[in-house]
């Protein structure tokens, strides 16, 4: 499967054609289930379903076998495969990942009315083996925070953070459209799907100069009830910056701005950024900063892992442990971001928990003593 493949928009109506390629057009399939699906499932949910579809059909082709015969043992002999336990040409992939693909698998057979391989015991089995030796941690974006790994919100700003990326900004179209891109990103702590989906007509401004965000649906809002976020009023004057020099009344506020060989701009595109291209931006950003000196003695080496680690959800992260190390409470913190589950936002709050905890404190009045 080809990256770009992976990107094609899935329509509902491609469920059943996908689920026949891998199982055979001679499947009856279960009507009410596919029905419930196409009307239940988000479109990442379906893209995400075809490339699982994809891999394992690979994955049965590779061992000569037809996928509508696959049984426990095949699911499990992918699951080892998978997670490293056996020798294979297959990446490892993470255990979130590798639980994604065997529940996709498991509904390609109920809605083609078959047998479900994965469901078996051998296979819950294999999967709790798989679990031991990966281990269920999942790798966290490294956090973008306003001023950086602070204790104290007056302290100068330090290392990789969203005032030295904003002060990395160029000074033409393509730096007002990043600088309004990043306080957007953080004042709403918006996932890459809810940014690129943002349009000018989205936004309002308020007497005293600060801002409303709709957002129409997210990963957390699949029913399209729509949510609000702040936008302070910096974040409002970096937008008409944005707005008035890129000539944008309507559409999409978040664009690709068009660049000559040489780097200089050569105009603003009509339609919205892609979503990969978030992280790339980020990116862009944090070696522009480390350029402009900005981030302190970072080698090249610190600079590459610093990269490396940076994803479209880097913001999100950090605007979760600011919020920790300004004694916000959970629920606020959930409600004023979108977060539905409490785990997630205090997995981001772990490593800021660590510094703040017991265990910082008296060592901390150790050291005083001493």
């Amino acid at each position: 499967m080809t990256a770009g493949r992976a990107l094609i928009a899935v329509e509902p109506a491609d469920l059943a054609g996908e689920v026949r390629a891998l199982v055979g057009a001679s499947a009856v399939m279960d009507e009410a289930l596919l029905d419930a699906a196409i009307r239940g499932w988000s479109h990442n949910t379906r893209r995400a379903f075809r490339s699982d579809l994809i891999l394992w059909g690979t994955w049965c082709r590779r061992r000569r076998m037809v996928p509508a015969r696959a049984g426990p043992g095949d699911v499990a002999a992918w699951i080892r495969a998978l997670s490293g336990a056996d020798p294979s040409e297959e990446t490892v992939r993470a255990m979130a990942t590798i639980e994604r693909y065997v529940v996709n698998v498991g509904w390609a057979y109920r809605i083609a009315g078959l047998d479900d391989p994965t469901a078996p015991p051998l296979v819950r089995l294999e999967k709790k083996a798989a679990r031991k030796a990966l281990g269920v941690r999942q790798r966290q974006a490294r956090a973008i925070r306003f001023k950086g790994d602070v204790s104290d919100f007056d302290s100068p700003a330090s290392g990789v953070c969203l005032a030295h990326l904003l002060k990395a900004c160029r000074r033409d179209l393509l730096g007002l459209r990043d600088a309004a891109l990043l306080r957007v990103a953080y004042d709403s702590a918006g996932r890459r799907s809810e940014l690129v989906a943002i349009r000018a007509e989205h936004i309002e401004r308020d007497a005293e100069g600060a801002g409303t965000l709709f957002i129409p649906s997210s990963k957390t809002d699949q029913a399209g009830e729509g949510a609000y976020a702040y936008l302070a009023p910096a974040t409002m004057v970096a937008i008409a910056r944005w707005r008035d020099a890129g000539h944008i009344d309507r559409g999409a506020l978040f664009r690709r701005v068009e660049t000559h060989f040489d780097g200089s701009v050569a105009g603003v595109g009509r339609d919205a950024l892609h979503p990969n291209s978030i992280t790339l931006i980020y990116r862009r950003l944090i070696r522009a900063a480390h350029a402009k000196k900005l981030l302190g003695p970072m080698s090249e080496a610190e600079l590459e892992r610093w990269v490396k680690a940076v994803s479209s959800h880097s913001i999100r992260v950090g605007v979760a442990q600011d919020n920790f190390a300004a004694d916000e409470s959970l629920p606020a913190i959930m409600q004023a971001y979108r977060w539905r589950d409490p785990r997630t936002v205090l997995r981001y709050g772990k490593k800021l928990a660590a510094k703040s905890g017991a265990g910082a404190r008296m060592a901390a009045r150790f050291a005083d003593s001493s």
